[in-house]
């Protein structure tokens, strides 16, 4: 049995254990457009801030491929799929056969669009050698501007600040992380930024970078000129689509999977920030960009194709951060777009620095944002994943040091 996994990401080296797990004797290709052994994507920030060296971001050793008798095509990306045939088009015009496939390509940062793109010292955030390069452009840099306000932003302009820049932080929404937590808890996380010592624009587009080769100012939709040395681009990210074709694969956003993480093409599965399933909160196909995701996922489409029937209960967005002197979780659908149909309960605020945000559908907590006290984010989890009745009224669970075991019962 030839497999074939595009990606060497968390998610396609998971699928490539539990693969060689059930078969020792199949053949297992990887292709990546990496050159470096698999590393960890969440980690790079702390290269960024100083915090790690690169050396520490390995997840696996360099003999990886070698002690699970894989053959790696590093350096090269996908150009094409040819189900009929079952065949795999590569960057350096080769082709790679397979009878089973593992799509787990990732995803690329969202473009920009803006003049002056061409510019040096505009980087991505996304990979090992996005932030190898940004390390060494900030040897004489003293302004660095940011795009996104994001984990990613964050990630970035904290990096940064740590690094002695003044950085200054353009967000197109009307405060932080507005795709993961509401207005209120998006407050406070600005007032945070703002008060240890980042300069936060919100509503605000970049329309234009300037410079004579590098670059030395951001041009805003408002026609206001930011001088910077440094730019980073933090807003987002899309699944890695290009290379597939829509009539044989279902393609969305991502690549919508069954449970067992198969697509619409026998044989093709996909798992990753690439795949697209049901979501266990909003009940609906998302795409949860996420690393523990990713590498579940990657386990089961491996056991699928090796042939042990393993079905994905679903994604689950959640995030737990630090943002400077504030502890942030969210899980599940915390901020609907539409409060219809939905039960929101919430306490605390800016004055008290705690804040708690439950969204119910139908008596069941489908989401939750809390600010510090967030020990009890594992027991939220679990209430939303086990789709568990909330039977109190929901005002008692937002109340100080109420205890969310007790639902568990």
């Amino acid at each position: 049995m030839k497999h074939v996994i595009i990606g060497n990401g968390i998610a396609g080296v998971s699928g490539a254990e539990a693969i060689r797990m059930l078969d020792p004797a199949a053949e297992i290709t990887m292709i990546g457009d990496e050159t470096v052994p698999p590393y960890s994507r969440p980690m790079i920030s702390h290269v960024l801030d100083g915090s790690q060296p690169h050396n520490k971001l390995r997840i696996r050793s360099d003999h990886f491929y070698d002690d699970l008798n894989i053959t790696p095509r590093l350096g090269q990306r996908a150009r094409g799929i040819d189900v009929a045939n079952r065949q795999i088009d590569l960057s350096d015009g080769t082709r790679v056969d397979f009878d089973r496939l593992l799509i787990a390509a990732g995803a690329d940062p969202r473009p920009l669009k803006a003049e002056g793109l061409d510019l040096k010292n505009i980087f991505y955030m996304r990979t090992q050698d996005h932030v190898k390069r940004q390390v060494a452009a900030l040897g004489g840099a003293h302004r660095a501007v940011v795009l996104g306000g994001g984990l990613v932003g964050f990630k970035a302009a904290y990096g940064l600040l740590k690094r002695g820049l003044a950085v200054t932080m353009l967000i197109t929404s009307g405060y932080p992380l507005s795709m993961q937590v509401d207005p209120t808890a998006g407050g406070m996380i600005l007032d945070e930024l703002v008060h240890h010592g980042l300069t936060v624009k919100v509503g605000v587009n970049v329309c234009a970078f300037e410079g004579n080769d590098a670059v030395q100012a951001a041009v805003t939709d408002a026609g206001t000129r930011l001088p910077c040395d440094v730019v980073i681009i933090g807003k987002g990210v899309l699944p890695a689509r290009t290379f597939i074709p829509r009539d044989p694969i279902e393609v969305d956003l991502g690549v919508v999977v069954d449970e067992q993480l198969q697509t619409s093409a026998q044989g093709i599965y996909a798992a990753g920030d690439v795949a697209e399933m049901v979501d266990i909160a909003r009940d609906c196909r998302w795409v949860n960009a996420l690393w523990p995701e990713a590498a579940a996922q990657g386990r089961v489409a491996g056991l699928n194709m090796a042939g042990r029937s393993v079905a994905y209960p679903g994604s689950l967005s959640r995030n737990v951060m630090r943002v400077f002197g504030l502890d942030v979780l969210t899980v599940g659908n915390a901020n609907p777009p539409d409060n219809s149909g939905f039960r929101i309960v919430q306490a605390g605020g800016a004055a008290c620095a705690y804040y708690r945000r439950l969204v119910l559908r139908d008596d069941v907590l489908v989401g939750a944002v809390m600010i510090n006290c967030i020990e009890q984010g594992g027991v939220l989890r679990a209430l939303i994943e086990n789709r568990t009745p909330i039977r109190l009224p929901p005002e008692a669970l937002v109340a100080p040091g109420f205890n969310f075991g007790q639902l568990l019962h």
